[in-house]
């Protein structure tokens, strides 16, 4: 074989030839997702894996995501997404956010759990109205409707939890993990511009000015009994939701106990580093030009921000309520931190306080919702899928 043979073998081995604009407008994608989080630091960690995962899969004649057939060893994507399809990187997720969780603040003010409860009226609010989506003749003729099981992964985009959104998402509708991922995960690292305006829209300026007295400190014990028992009652009134919520508490049980040191500090670090390394590239895997370029995931995210923005809305709301029903004692604001994007929706919470109020503190009271949304969409993500 001449050396001109050979090079015209090789030019047909590479994949100039089989890139299209599909793929060219991911991996630009792909990028953009990387520089946000380098440039605007918006959810970093998640990010710039999910970013380089889309440009990995968008790259032609890799075969990373082939599948394992007749002896052949599958592509190193397809076994990092197994992780993701059998449901073990989001719990896993969840045992090192519990590691890292104070539940003292809601445990100090238990009322707040009904803020967290409250903004979680996004994920149904925007279940009926996926679903409606459906019976309009113009997008069923074309097939841009959304099944149930499509529209529970989609309205989980409210809860503002990515790890229960993919978890869900990889359950009910894998197909739609790609863009539905990135939806959730973006509107979280999008908390600080999303959240104020709504705030601000709903509450008045007397309201925001509210100072609390801070939460009452909690027992040892309390704490320690806090994640045993709701782990049991949660999975005895939902068994669904067991994963998630019972790797949150257990992680929350090797921080508080005292005696188990290592075992919380690899949970809070090495743990969750290596597993959410795993989790972000293999949810880009899913950003495939084919999966990803259509109109449903149009729909998905102007669902997701509707979510969300329900969500934030609904537990100011309630917040809204509590503060005339306690006599003006609790700030509305604090509703806001319902949702799961935990710290960041109790920080903009702080932040306005503080706008208003240099002197108000609002960040140990707006924790208690926050951490009761995690609880909250892990619970929903339980409640969705027992009915699929």
């Amino acid at each position: 074989m001449s050396f001109i043979d050979l090079f015209l073998k090789f030019v047909d081995s590479t994949a100039f030839q089989s890139i299209t604009w599909q793929n060219l407008l991911m991996i630009g994608v792909g990028g953009l997702l990387i520089y946000l989080a380098i440039a605007k630091q918006y959810e970093p960690l998640l990010l710039i894996p999910i970013g380089f995962g889309a440009i990995l899969v968008n790259l032609p004649l890799t075969g990373l995501l082939f599948a394992p057939a007749a002896g052949e060893a599958g592509g190193l994507l397809y076994y990092f997404f197994q992780g993701v399809e059998i449901g073990l990187f989001p719990p896993i997720i969840f045992l090192g956010i519990g590691a890292m969780t104070d539940f003292g603040p809601l445990l100090g003010k238990p009322q707040t759990f009904l803020l967290g409860a409250a903004a979680q009226l996004g994920i149904f609010a925007t279940l009926l109205g996926a679903k409606a989506l459906g019976a309009i003749p113009f997008l069923a003729a074309h097939n841009l409707g959304f099944d149930f099981a499509e529209a529970c992964s989609i309205a989980i985009i409210g809860g503002a939890d990515g790890p229960t959104a993919i978890y869900l998402t990889s359950k009910l509708a894998p197909h739609l993990l790609g863009p539905i991922a990135v939806a959730a995960y973006t509107y979280m690292a999008l908390v600080p511009i999303i959240q104020p305006p709504i705030i601000k829209a709903l509450t008045t300026k007397e309201e925001r000015l509210i100072r609390m007295a801070d939460p009452k400190p909690v027992s040892k014990r309390t704490k320690i009994l806090f994640p045993i028992i709701t782990t049991i009652v949660t999975a005895f009134i939902i068994p669904a939701s067991a994963p998630l919520v019972g790797m949150l508490m257990f992680g929350n049980l090797l921080k508080e106990s005292g005696v188990t040191e290592r075992l919380s500090k690899t949970a809070q670090n090495e743990l969750i580093n290596i597993v959410t390394i795993f989790l972000g590239i293999s949810v880009g895997s899913k950003m495939s030009a084919e999966h990803f370029i259509n109109f449903q995931t149009i729909f998905i995210i102007v669902l997701g921000c509707i979510a969300f923005g329900i969500g934030t809305g609904g537990g100011v709301m309630l917040g809204k309520l509590m503060c005339k029903l306690s006599g003006g004692k609790i700030n509305p604001m604090i509703g806001a931190a319902g949702v799961s994007a935990v710290p960041m929706a109790a920080r903009v919470v702080q932040k306005l306080g503080q706008k208003e109020d240099p002197g108000n503190f609002l960040l140990m009271n707006a924790m208690g919702p926050n951490v009761a949304g995690v609880i909250g969409s892990a619970i929903a993500a339980g409640v969705l899928l027992s009915l699929n």
